[in-house]
């Protein structure tokens, strides 16, 4: 037994060996065509970027929102044809030397793969990737999940021959039972490894932020007036920021003392976490303190400030257009059109806000109350809106509760950890984040909630097809249903 395991540590160390050669080459580009509106580009792109593939190869991810009987093939296809005829070969019937396509369909819940012909892989292998990306897509985690399918396309594409399944499949059947527990076992410490990692070096830069402002910060509190109402409640926030501080010290020296043997185990992939989470929220504290005390006491950099606590609002007025004209968006109802009127109301209202604050004419107090009314009448607003999408999209009154729920759920705030998420502003740290209707929560709950009545109405099943338009067209590609 003991020879059979050493065989498997012996092939295992070759793979990786042959790997840290093969596996080192980065996208050439990241070309994002988020047409639902669903991604979250400054999370997407970079973890792109960081991905490695084989041989240089070109990342497009495209989404739309669609159907539940549309043809996902027929329309990237369409896509590419009527604005990116450079995703397709020059004869016209494939698809790009050198381009991988990751299509989502949150809506009619679909994803499909496509790629060049020296790119290409099998069928099987194609559903391997759109199956490594549906565990988070049916949870309505669309940028996670594209990036889980991605990864997986970057394992697959051009893979050497030593890693590829069938190899491995007999090299495990031949070194036995008990040389696939250790090698299973060798693989998941070394990934648990790399994870851990990654954590700690977050929570470092968070960390090594929150240090070196770690006097101003203090400077700061120091001056906030504890009479404002809002500068009380950022004074409450810091008044255990010392505390955290230092349990986040705590966590840092603990990680950093874990050997790497020792950063394989889950245990301490869950503590650099924690030390990670840690760090990042006490990044975000100092920032709101800091923009606290220069708003509250007009100090030079108070403009900075103001615009920083504006930055939710106008994003919000800004999506607010694409919300309203995708699919079951309902943007030609009367909620639709409230939301529009209040949008230019506010556009012009803010530009009043800040002219009045320059000149004196409202303190920072009153300028933060009418951000507070603003953002409370569009999250009514936006209430409004989604029950009139809710009752043009669900057929019955358990769709309609259905799709109810999810829209809750989104606004309730919690991320996929279960943990509530936290805005960096100072009305984000005096009210709960579920206080404000955001239209990023919105689209949220609308995607899960189509998504989760269009799965109950049945309609998966998959296809390599191009449907009726593809005409002769026979490029590498699929798509299934999740």
């Amino acid at each position: 037994m003991s020879r059979l395991v050493g065989l498997l540590l012996v092939v295992a160390a070759l793979l990786t060996a042959g790997a840290a050669v093969a596996y080192a080459v980065p996208p050439v580009s990241v070309q994002v065509e988020d047409r639902a509106g669903v991604l979250d580009r400054t999370t997407l792109v970079p973890a792109l970027e960081g991905l490695d593939f084989y041989e240089p190869t070109r990342v497009v991810v495209y989404t739309y929102n669609g159907r539940t009987e549309d043809n996902l093939n027929e329309e990237v296809l369409r896509f590419a044809r009527t604005g990116h005829p450079e995703w397709i070969s020059a004869d016209g019937q494939k698809w790009a030397d050198g381009l991988f396509i990751f299509a989502l369909d949150p809506v009619g819940r679909h994803v499909g793969t496509y790629m060049g012909e020296d790119r290409k892989v099998s069928l099987e292998q194609r559903s391997d990737i759109q199956d490594a990306a549906k565990d988070l897509l049916r949870d309505a985690q669309w940028t996670d999940g594209t990036i889980e399918g991605v990864r997986r396309a970057a394992e697959l594409i051009n893979q050497p021959w030593y890693r590829s399944a069938a190899f491995l499949v007999t090299a495990w059947v031949t070194a036995g039972t008990a040389a696939v527990g250790a090698g299973a076992w060798i693989i998941v410490r070394g990934v648990t490894r790399t994870s851990s990692r990654k954590e700690i070096n977050r929570g470092d830069q968070s960390y090594a932020n929150v240090s070196m402002d770690l006097e101003v910060t203090e400077l700061n509190a120091g001056t906030i007036p504890e009479s404002s109402r809002y500068g009380g409640h950022v004074l409450e926030k810091h008044r255990t920021f010392l505390n955290r501080y230092n349990t986040a010290s705590e966590l840092s020296q603990k990680v950093h003392a874990l050997s790497g043997r020792e950063l394989s185990r889950r245990r301490n992939l869950k503590l650099a976490r924690e030390y990670a989470d840690a760090a990042s929220e006490l990044d975000a504290l100092d920032d709101v303190i800091a923009d606290t005390n220069a708003l509250l006491n007009r100090a030079n950099t108070w403009p900075t400030a103001w615009d920083r606590q504006l930055a939710p609002f106008r994003k919000d007025l800004s999506g607010l257009e694409q919300l309203l004209t995708k699919r079951n968006g309902q943007g030609d109802s009367a909620t639709a059109a409230a939301l529009r009127s209040y949008r230019d109301q506010s556009l012009r209202e803010i530009e009043r806000w800040t002219a009045e604050l320059a000149e004196g004419k409202i303190t920072p107090e009153k300028a933060l109350d009418r951000l507070y009314e603003a953002r409370s009448r569009l999250a009514v607003l936006l209430e409004n809106h989604a029950d009139t999408v809710i009752e043009g999209f669900a057929k019955n009154d358990r769709e309609a509760q259905l799709m109810r729920k999810e829209m809750e759920a989104a606004q309730d705030g919690l991320n996929h950890k279960g943990r509530r998420t936290y805005e960096p502003s100072i009305l984000g740290t005096v009210y709960p984040s579920y206080h404000f209707f955001s239209v990023a929560t919105f689209n949220s709950g609308l995607n899960t909630g189509v998504s989760s009545v269009s799965s109950a109405r049945g309609g998966s099943g998959s296809t390599t097809g191009y449907g009726s338009s593809g005409g002769s067209f026979s490029g590498s590609g699929s798509s299934s249903s999740f």
